[in-house]
């Protein structure tokens, strides 16, 4: 591990002062991980940062945030998690739902976010070129009409829990359709992956009140290495430039945009440090300093409720 004095005399390092890195691949994979859910908290911890959430397509990630959160909550990094509705954690499931949100040693712990499929999703299997049958078996999600079962009790959990609402690895316009049922069933935090959707997309989300998720791993050379998500089949996303994810960010606006690493996997530095390196290139492609530190601060702060009781 790196010490604390290496790592806050970088360039940058300063933006990570308080700062939330809401999207961490710390927990078990396929893939290997460049470090665990306890090296994570610490390295945060010794780069002044405030809090970190962790993303697991295997399960429900809270129960990892409470046990880290009772051992090293003396380190002063708030660590939070969730469910991404893939197969192996349930699948799309209200009953995995209702145990994710209330998951974990009581006193506040539970998952504080619910995600639609990251991999198991129409819009991803036909970009992987996948099989008619495993298209067939993903999530999608209707041009109009209701939500397929059991999405709306899904989102009636998430709304009465007040939690946050990802939408997953979904097209643009599936994207738009799900946070206007979300918004509809009184759920008051979305989020929108959006590294690769388009302009008119992004404002159309940030309409509807939803937070546009904007990561590291994208605009990073982990895209160039095919990857392992949910079988052996080796699969990559596409590449963004930074120029570009600089304005989808300025076409959310800063108040309705959020940053952080997405790293974890062995190929990137650790979180803290992806985090740091993805902050300068976005600042050398324009982006303010103050808008960093208000999409890696004050947006994830207010979306995830930290602090909160």
């Amino acid at each position: 591990m790196t010490g604390p004095d290496v790592i806050r005399r970088r360039p940058g390092a300063e933006l990570l002062a308080g700062a939330v890195d809401s999207h961490i691949h710390a927990c078990p994979h396929i893939n290997g991980r460049s470090l665990d859910v306890f090296e994570a908290v610490s390295e945060a911890a010794a780069a002044g940062m405030s809090a970190i959430g962790l993303m697991d397509n295997f399960a429900n990630s809270a129960g990892l945030a409470a046990l880290a959160n009772r051992h090293l909550g003396h380190l002063g990094v708030e660590v939070f998690g969730g469910l991404i509705m893939e197969p192996p954690a349930g699948g799309v499931s209200a009953e995995a739902v209702e145990i994710a949100l209330r998951y974990g040693y009581g006193d506040g712990d539970g998952a504080r976010f619910v995600s639609l499929p990251t991999h198991h999703t129409r819009n991803v299997a036909l970009q992987e070129g996948r099989s008619p049958l495993f298209v067939e078996s993903c999530l999608a999600i209707p041009e109009a009409g209701p939500l397929p079962d059991p999405l709306p009790r899904i989102l009636d959990l998430i709304a009465a829990a007040d939690v946050v609402f990802n939408t997953g690895h979904v097209s643009g316009p599936e994207a738009v359709r799900a946070a206007e049922a979300a918004q509809a069933a009184g759920v008051r935090r979305i989020l929108a992956p959006s590294a690769h959707y388009d302009a008119e997309t992004v404002r159309a989300l940030a309409a509807l009140g939803a937070v546009a998720e904007f990561s590291f791993f994208f605009v990073s050379h982990a895209t160039q290495v095919g990857l392992t998500h949910v079988d052996a089949a080796r699969n990559r996303p596409a590449l963004v430039d930074a120029g570009r994810m600089a304005a989808l960010i300025a076409a959310a606006g800063p108040e309705n945009a959020m940053l952080n690493s997405d790293c974890g996997v062995f190929l990137l530095p650790p979180p803290a440090e992806g985090l740091r390196e993805f902050l300068l290139l976005l600042g050398e492609a324009g982006v303010a300093r103050e808008d960093l530190r208000r999409m890696t601060s004050d947006v994830p702060r207010r979306l995830f409720r930290l602090g909160a009781a």
